[in-house]
């Protein structure tokens, strides 16, 4: 992996599993880590668990929850004043829903958090991520999806794993679209595989990793996030999908350059842009 001293990283989840793990890393590797999180106490922990393992400085850490469209203009205001250039960006918050939520702001919780959120911030972010990286952490659960950009609402309802599914599916063709329309920055989507973290806490799933011997630590989850940042990007595939480092075909219908630009526009509309 190439060296990211002096760097700029804004990781989003990194509080705990993949994204704690990555930011970790990056720092070890010499990268301005900015730590963002959903609850205070893990974020003030994981800020501090940075220190520790690069013996440096404590990182700066936002407190941000997704579910609130809200929380994200205020995140990038608070970005916008300390940094005029930011030189990757992980959205890698979200997760899975029990039952269907709609978050404040009107949306089926699992595309917003996933998604929605991290969409509104690359776009607010658009002038100080330019000759810089996005990098979106998907899901090979992209294929059980079937994202609907005229339903980001979830008026039609479906099965918790279709709707993680679906939103990690938007990751994908999130990716492949900014790489079109925004050329001056390189964009990517990974998948990290099944990670013993706190994933899925809330339906049984964070437990199951815990004892399912072929779960990966939250380090190998996040070797390719961390590879994805630190390689030069002549050697990578803007708007590609990687798996453990390689460039791989997501699905179908998730490579469909048509869907791609529906869904933007319809995010665009959702968040108040379009």
């Amino acid at each position: 992996m190439g060296d990211l001293t002096g760097r700029t990283i804004v990781v989003t989840g990194a509080s705990s599993g993949i994204g704690l793990a990555a930011s970790v890393e990056m720092a070890r590797r010499g990268a301005h880590v900015v730590l963002v999180g959903r609850n205070p106490d893990r974020l003030t922990a994981a800020a501090a668990a940075v220190q520790e393992a690069t013996g440096g400085k404590t990182p700066p850490a936002y407190r941000a929850d997704f579910a609130r469209l809200d929380d994200v203009h205020v995140l990038v205001d608070q970005l916008r004043q300390r940094y005029q250039m930011i030189d990757v960006l992980a959205n890698n918050a979200g997760g899975v829903v029990r039952g269907h939520a709609v978050t404040p702001d009107g949306f089926e919780e699992t595309i917003q958090s996933n998604h929605l959120a991290g969409f509104l911030l690359s776009n607010l972010l658009r002038e100080q991520l330019r000759n810089g990286r996005i990098i979106n952490t998907a899901s090979g659960a992209h294929a059980m999806g079937a994202v609907d950009p005229d339903d980001l609402r979830g008026e039609h309802r479906s099965g918790l794993w279709r709707r993680y599914g679906s939103a990690k599916q938007a990751n994908i063709l999130f990716a492949a679209e900014a790489a079109r329309r925004w050329p001056d920055i390189m964009s990517a989507a990974y998948h990290p595989g099944w990670v013993r973290s706190r994933f899925g806490a809330g339906i049984g799933v964070s437990w199951a990793s815990q004892i399912t011997p072929f779960a990966k630590t939250p380090q190998q989850g996040a070797d390719t996030l961390v590879w994805l940042a630190a390689t030069p990007t002549v050697q990578l595939t803007s708007g590609g999908y990687y798996v453990k480092r390689k460039l791989a075909q997501p699905t179908a219908a998730t490579r469909d350059p048509r869907l791609a630009a529906r869904l933007w526009e319809a995010s665009l509309s959702a968040v108040g842009l379009g």
